[in-house]
């Protein structure tokens, strides 16, 4: 299969929303499997039962979906499509109604970039309460976290407001696993009953802690991703679409 153009349209091109070919939806199949004991990357699988983007996997041209106008040349190109999000989404808040069935939880919703994923799942979960004999009494609370400036994690970690009780963290995305390992000290500090985190993404990267979210929806590549609420320098929230900011992206947006 011959590798998708990422190169971005003209500025101000208005986009419509082709249906995606057969083989590029057989792409999304292909690139999107089980983990094997290794990764292509070489390094050790971190988690089974989630899917794994391949290091080499070129992502799909900025053409085939809609994205706001005002992005043009900022990305490389999509890497997990707004559908494919969705349906992984509806898997992972059935695997946690299997799992957590009849016990009484806090979702801890870990904002910004956590918000939207922690949304969707707990809708789904919702959705799956309101037509099973399983059922989850939830309530919902937000805590704020912020650790990076630009495309690099920094040390300095804020923390803002915590609960008690019974935790599922929704967080967007786990890299080096430092801010997880940090928030999960705050949060055993209130002695929950259990803690259980949910993680949209975990990027495959060297001198990673041993912590990994309990629920996975993808293992990505060691690459800088905005969209989904995942946001760089706090723009690029407001696309559906998972993708790769481009050089020039980063530069028009630095801080």
């Amino acid at each position: 299969m011959p590798k998708p153009d990422c190169s971005p349209a003209p500025r101000g091109h208005q986009r419509s929303q082709p249906a995606l070919p057969s083989r590029e939806k057989e792409g999304i199949k292909n690139n999107l499997t089980r983990l094997h004991p290794k990764t292509s990357s070489g390094l050790c699988s971190i988690a089974q039962h989630h899917s794994a983007i391949n290091d080499d996997w070129p992502g799909y041209s900025l053409d085939l979906f809609s994205y706001p106008a005002h992005y043009s040349g900022d990305l490389d190109c999509v890497i997990i499509p707004h559908g494919v999000i969705m349906d992984r989404t509806e898997r992972l808040a059935r695997n946690i109604m299997g799992d957590l069935g009849d016990h009484d939880i806090v979702v801890l919703c870990v904002l910004k970039g956590g918000y939207q994923f922690c949304a969707d799942l707990v809708e789904r979960i919702k959705a799956l309460s309101r037509n099973s004999n399983h059922t989850i009494p939830m309530r919902v609370h937000f805590i704020r976290l912020r650790s990076y400036l630009n495309d690099q994690s920094t040390e300095d970690l804020h923390i803002l407001g915590a609960e008690d009780l019974s935790f599922l963290a929704g967080k967007g995305i786990v890299g080096t696993g430092k801010t997880m390992e940090t928030l999960l000290e705050h949060v055993k500090a209130f002695k929950p009953k259990m803690i259980k985190v949910a993680g949209l993404l975990v990027k495959r990267v060297q001198h990673s802690l041993a912590s990994v979210p309990d629920y996975v929806g993808f293992e990505i590549p060691n690459r800088f991703v905005v969209g989904y609420a995942l946001d760089y320098n706090e723009y690029f929230r407001d696309l559906n679409h998972i993708c790769i900011i481009s050089e020039s992206g980063k530069k028009k947006y630095k801080v």
